[in-house]
């Protein structure tokens, strides 16, 4: 079930706007460590492959995206929040 955007409190904001593939990943892996399990970790990309690739780094890993954003600026911005479950 996938959260309202406004009732999310992130613990951790990543910011991997201007890095492509593989850092916003990468980053994102240590960055999951840095937030307690069931904390949320905020991440903000511009790849376009962020997409898949977090989708599948979340796959491997079992922390969970909880809510997706794709924000209609230029360049666009994707925002993950990602829950931390182990």
């Amino acid at each position: 079930m996938k959260m309202k955007m406004e009732s999310i409190k992130p613990a951790l904001t990543l910011d991997a706007r201007g890095d492509m593939c593989p850092m916003p990943v990468m980053k994102t892996n240590k960055a999951i460590q840095q937030v307690e399990v069931g904390q949320i970790l905020e991440v903000l990309a511009t790849d376009p492959a962020s997409k898949p690739d977090l989708e599948a780094w979340s796959k491997m890993t079992g922390h969970k995206i909880i809510a997706f954003q794709e924000e209609d600026t230029s360049p666009k911005v994707y925002k993950f929040y990602i829950q931390r479950t182990k």
